[in-house]
Order: structure tokens, then sequence, then C-alpha cells
């Protein structure tokens, strides 16, 4: 086994599993290089769960963390997710969503829901999005992620919105899913559901490259928009600076 290879075994289990893997390789000439790497990212998760062990420490025992994904693209739904992730499942690699790869975003996906306490998500349609609006759609997403919880949370984190409704406690993290594991959890498995609702779409409307750019105004989609018009899942109240409807 190479080196890569072995960090490859090690990404999206949990710490502690990770630890023990590492003990059955003591015999690899990169077995202290590994340790080292896993000693950095057990600290580096610590560091990312500082907001929930202080909200356990103070008396909470079930902290959820809620993110969207989709906010800015001219076609498909917003998609909100919400997690309580388990103190014990530290799940080595496990980050904001933007700074994964989709291959290991996937990974991840299901080391989270398949390890988690609680999770779920909840999505807001792109004619929902047009008759709302897409900052009422953001929050109505995120409070409707954590009320399908399965179970209910002493307390929220929030990726920087304030959600109006909520029948518990809540904190808006600016940059919240760089700053905490339950919020960076959420971003993963929002952003991982939107994106295989987009490569789907793409099969049903492929002029626009959905499976690409996921709904984004890159300029070939909108060339495509201006080619073609839009198509069922677009979002007439973004697009209509491209074209007339």
């Amino acid at each position: 086994m190479t080196f890569k290879e072995f960090k490859e075994q090690l990404f999206a289990n949990s710490i502690h599993d990770c630890y023990k893997i590492l003990e059955t390789n003591k015999d690899q000439n990169f077995y202290s290089k590994c340790v080292d790497i896993l000693d950095k990212e057990n600290e580096r998760l610590t560091k990312l769960s500082k907001y929930e062990n202080f909200l356990k420490n103070t008396g909470n025992t079930y902290i959820a963390g809620t993110d969207e994904a989709g906010r800015g693209p001219l076609a498909g739904p917003i998609v909100a997710g919400a997690v309580i992730l388990d103190d014990n499942e530290l799940l080595f690699g496990i980050n904001d969503s933007k700074k994964l790869t989709a291959e290991k975003r996937d990974k991840l996906f299901d080391k989270i829901l398949n390890n988690c306490i609680a999770a779920s998500i909840h999505t807001i349609t792109n004619k929902q999005i047009d008759e709302i609006n897409i900052a009422n759609a953001d929050i109505i997403a995120m409070k409707m992620s954590i009320e399908k919880l399965s179970i209910v949370p002493d307390h929220v984190l929030t990726d920087a919105f304030f959600v109006e409704g909520l029948q518990m406690n809540q904190t808006p993290l600016k940059h919240g899913d760089a700053l905490s594991i339950s919020i960076a959890a959420a971003s993963i498995i929002a952003k991982v559901t939107r994106d295989r609702m987009m490569d789907e779409y793409d099969k049903i409307y492929p002029h626009y490259g959905f499976s690409n750019n996921k709904g984004y105004g890159t300029k070939e989609h909108i060339n495509a928009i201006k080619k073609y018009g839009i198509c069922p899942i677009h979002r007439k109240t973004f697009v209509k600076n491209f074209i007339q409807i």
C-alpha cells in the first residue's frame, strides 16, 4: 500500500476508526507521517467543534447545524440541510463543502447520514423562489429542514442568517460553514443533494449543461438560454436580465 492509498483509506472515517486503522499498519514506512497527519486532523476537527463543545458544556444536548445550497443559480431549487452530529463520530476531512471536491463531498455525504444522530433536507422549487424571492426561500428552507429533524435540537447553529420562527435558541455564524462542524456537515448534505438533482435535470433538459454548471450563470448556460429560451426549472426572476419573459 502506498502513502496516498493509505491516506485515502482514512478519508471520511471517524477519527476513532482512523487511529484503529493506523495501529494495524505500524509496519508501514509512512506510519509516523500518518500519525502526524491524523493528529493534526484531530486538532482541526476539535477546533471546528468549538461552538458545539461550548454549547454542550452549557447544558445543551442536541446541537443542530443548518446551511443551504443553491442561492445564486439561474435554475433549479434551493436545498437546505440540517444535521445533529454524534460527538464520537468526527469524520476525517469534514469541512465547508466549497473547500471539498465533488468526490470527497460524495464520500462524506454517505458517512454523515450513516453516522449522525439526525439529518434532514428541505427543497424550495424555482417556482416558489420566484413567488416569495430568494431571501425568504433561503430562510424557509433552513427553518423547514430544522423542523423536519427526527430529534428536536436544543440549539441551532446557522450559516449567517437568523431563522425566524424557530422554537429553540439559535446562533447565526458568519461564514459558519468554515467555523462549525455541524454547519459544515449541513452544507455537504445540502450541496450533494442539490448537485444530484441538477444531474438528473440535465438528462431531462440537456441543452443547458446542468450537470456541469449546476444551474449557475456560466457563459455557456446564458448562451443556451438566449438560444433555446428557458426551461421549466429556470428561475424567471433570475433570468429576466438575459431574455424577455
